[in-house]
């Protein structure tokens, strides 16, 4: 299995990857505005190139339940000059976490190589134009609502089931837009529209996305869901988090998107490496 972002090129089966975490927003549930500043924004994406992240995803709106969408114009303000700046001092790919066609086409413009698109194109349906004719590696999300709804009343039938049926038909649209199936990653949308007990159904069950053959997107870190079932708080969640992506790991899960870089890196290679690791022959 081959993904295709622009220049860049994965072959999987392969050591997981890890996107880090970036956040150009003065309101992320994850770190309250801490990279908001251009300057911190830039040398929070150094330290995670130095940490051993595979792609820096980078972002200027906030997600998280209730938010407020912010403008075209300002999201471009908060993200633009960060990818200008980190263009000649990063060699790790990047990520525009937009579910903007401007804002994608312009990030891109500017060395971006993947679009991770929450909206699942269904905001601005333009926005696979853009991937098909850029080459942009595409991440297409499973969200119930909108981040402004998508917390008051999540419902499914048989929630695997119904993310599923979501993908078959949205890859099939994707693919008369003309994407190809070496751009697409999936993402099951961890806490989009999903109750405690959706989130962990999922999770439990990433196995079952194998037969779409392309590589699986996980993201959880700091997640509510784990502040749910464990009582911690935000802050508190990294230890989780990495149990989650372990476990992912071994449910199929090829790229983890992750605040702590440096934690999760450590924690798939052991696992990894235990995985491969074979026993000593009996005497």
């Amino acid at each position: 299995m081959i993904l295709r972002a622009r220049q860049h090129e994965w072959t999987f089966p392969r050591p997981a990857l890890v996107m880090g975490i970036v956040n150009v927003t003065p309101d992320s549930f994850s770190d309250g505005g801490k990279y908001f500043q251009l300057e911190a924004a830039v040398a929070h994406a150094c330290e995670l190139e130095a940490e051993g992240a595979d792609l820096i995803d980078l972002g200027g709106e906030s997600s998280r339940p209730n938010a407020d969408p912010v403008s075209e114009e300002e999201e471009l303000r908060r993200v633009m000059p960060v990818l200008e700046k980190l263009a000649g001092r990063i060699r790790t790919p990047i990520s525009i976490d937009t579910q903007k066609v401007r804002v994608a086409r312009e990030a891109v413009a500017a060395g971006a190589c993947v679009v991770n698109d929450i909206a699942a194109a269904q905001a601005d349906p333009a926005m696979a134009a853009l991937a098909a004719e850029t080459g942009a590696g595409y991440v297409l999300m499973h969200m119930q609502g909108t981040p402004r709804t998508m917390q008051v009343d999540p419902h499914y039938g048989e929630v695997v089931a119904d993310v599923k049926a979501f993908f078959q038909a949205h890859l099939g649209r994707l693919a008369a837009a003309g994407l190809r199936s070496e751009q697409l990653v999936l993402d099951v949308g961890i806490g989009f529209g999903k109750r405690l007990e959706h989130n962990l159904s999922l999770i439990h069950s990433l196995s079952e996305f194998s037969e779409f053959n392309r590589p699986l997107l996980l993201g959880v870190s700091r997640k509510s869901f784990i502040g749910q079932l464990l009582g911690a708080a935000t802050h508190q969640r990294g230890p989780a988090g990495l149990a989650c992506a372990c476990w992912a790991w071994h449910q199929g899960a090829q790229i983890i998107r992750t605040h702590e870089v440096a934690a999760t890196v450590q924690a798939l290679r052991m696992t990894e490496a235990l995985q491969a690791a074979k026993p000593e022959p009996k005497t």
